[in-house]
C-alpha cells in the first residue's frame, strides 16, 4: 500500500509540466511545490506561524545530518517526533544527510556498507548506513524520507561517477528493503524516496533511474543537481531522468534553483523543489522581486520609499520601504533578516503558484516563453536585471 498518494490534475500538452496533489498524513500539498529549507528544524528568521499562517507553507525540509548530531534523533523521538518538537502541523521532508556528509571530504570515508564521518561539532566518529538513516528519519516522524545516496562533487570522471551511481543503487535497495520491513512492523504514514545519481552523465542518470523504478517507490528524487555544475547541464540531467520515472509518482529535484529556473525544472516534469537561496540570499542582502533583483546595500536605496516589490503582497512589502530595509541591513539588525527572508520565500511561493495556475489554465507554454524572454533580456539565466 502507498504511504502517500499523488494525483495529477492537469498537464501541459507541450512540456512535461503537471499540476497535482500529494496527500500525506500531515495534509495535502499542491504541486508543483517549493519547500523552504529548515535545516535545524527552523527556517532561519521565521516562526512556524509565519510559515504556516502568513505564507501558506504546506511542507518544509529538515536536515537529517544536523538533527542527528544535535539534538539527536532519540531525543526528538522522546519529544513526540519532529512535528511536535518544532510545533509544525504540516508535512516534513527530511534528506538522508548524504549531501552534508559527502561535503565533509576531509573527515569522512566511503565504505560499501555506508559512510563513516566525524562530527563537525566535536570530532566524534559516526556511521550512516542505508538502514540507519531510515531509522533516524522514522524517529523524526518525517512524512517523506530520503534514501542514503552518494553525491559526488563536480566534475568527476565517468568511471568514478559510474561506481558512485552503482553504490547509490545498492544503498537504495538496502534502504527500501529495510523501510518495507519497518512499515510491515507498523511504521505507517511515511514514504521513502530513492535518489537518482550519475553526476553529469546522461547515460548514468538514465541507467540509475531505470533501475530505481523497479523499487516501486512512493516517489523519486533527482540529486546532485547543485554541486557546482553549469545550470544548463543541471537542467539537461533533469531532462534525461524525469521521463523515465513513473508518471504517477512525485518527482523531486533536490537543491534547486534560482527564480527563473523553477519553471524550467517544472517543464521537465519536476513536482517538488527545495533550495536555501531565498533565505540565504535574503540574509546577505539579495532580494528577489517580480521586476528583477534588489541588492539592498546599494546607496540608491538610501531614500527609496518604495516597497521591495510593488506587486508583492507580503507583510514586508505592505509595511516597509527599501530605505528602511537598507538601514536595517547596514546596521546589522536582526529584523532585516526576518523581513527579507519573509519576502524572498513569499516570492518563491508566488512563482510556484503562478506556475501551477498556468498549468491548470493551459497557458504554461506561454508563461515559460515569457520567463525565458525576461531571462534573456536580463543577460543570463539566474541573473535578473537589478531594479
Amino acid at each position: 500500500m502507498p504511504q502517500i498518494s499523488f494525483e495529477i490534475l492537469a498537464e501541459c500538452p507541450d512540456t512535461q509540466a503537471r499540476a497535482g496533489r500529494i496527500h500525506t498524513q500531515h495534509g495535502t500539498i499542491d504541486t508543483p511545490v517549493f519547500m523552504p529549507v529548515g535545516t535545524q528544524a527552523t527556517v532561519k528568521g521565521l516562526t512556524q506561524r509565519d510559515l504556516e499562517e502568513d505564507l501558506g507553507v504546506r511542507i518544509l525540509l529538515a536536515n537529517t545530518y544536523h538533527l542527528y548530531l544535535r539534538p539527536g534523533h532519540e531525543l526528538i523521538r522522546e519529544m513526540g517526533g519532529l512535528h511536535r518538537f518544532m510545533s509544525w502541523p504540516n508535512a516534513i521532508l527530511t534528506d538522508s544527510g548524504g549531501f552534508q556528509v559527502f561535503s565533509l571530504s576531509g573527515i569522512r570515508k566511503i565504505r560499501e556498507h555506508g559512510v563513516e564521518f566525524q562530527s563537525h561539532l566535536n570530532g566524534d566518529l559516526h556511521t550512516f548506513t542505508p538502514e540507519s538513516t531510515v531509522d533516524v528519519q522514522l524517529a523524526f516522524g518525517s512524512d517523506i524520507l530520503m534514501a542514503l545516496d552518494e553525491c559526488p562533487e563536480y566534475p568527476v570522471s565517468h568511471e568514478y561517477a559510474r561506481q558512485s551511481m552503482q553504490r547509490t543503487l545498492r544503498w537504495a535497495r538496502e534502504a527500501n528493503d529495510h523501510f518495507r520491513r519497518r512499515v510491515a512492523e507498523g511504521a505507517a504514514g511515511h514514504a521513502l524516496f530513492p535518489i537518482v545519481q550519475g553526476s553529469m552523465f546522461a547515460d548514468l542518470r538514465r541507467e540509475c533511474a531505470t533501475a530505481l523504478v523497479d523499487l516501486d517507490a512512493d516517489g523519486y528524487a533527482i540529486g546532485g543537481l547543485s554541486v557546482g555544475e553549469p545550470r544548463p547541464l543541471s537542467l539537461e540531467m533533469a531532462d534525461a531522468t524525469s521521463g523515465i520515472l513513473p508518471r504517477g509518482r512525485p518527482r523531486y529535484a533536490m537543491g534547486v534553483g534560482m527564480p527563473d529556473e523553477l519553471p524550467e525544472y517544472v517543464a521537465r516534469g519536476i513536482d517538488m523543489m527545495d533550495c536555501v537561496l531565498p533565505s540565504r540570499n535574503a540574509r546577505n542582502g539579495y532580494l528577489f522581486t517580480s521586476e528583477g533583483r534588489v541588492i539592498i546595500k546599494h546607496a540608491r536605496y538610501r531614500t527609496d520609499e518604495r516597497p521591495i516589490d510593488p506587486k508583492c503582497g507580503c507583510y514586508t512589502c505592505r509595511k516597509y520601504s527599501r530605505a528602511y530595509l537598507r538601514h536595517l541591513f547596514q546596521a546589522g539588525e536582526i529584523l532585516y533578516s526576518v523581513l527579507a527572508t519573509r519576502h524572498n520565500i513569499r516570492r518563491y511561493l508566488d512563482i510556484m503558484r503562478e506556475i501551477r495556475d498556468a498549468i491548470v489554465s493551459g497557458s504554461f507554454s506561454d508563461y515559460l516563453r515569457c520567463v525565458r524572454s525576461a531571462a534573456a533580456a536580463a543577460g543570463s539565466m539566474g541573473a535578473p536585471a537589478e531594479s
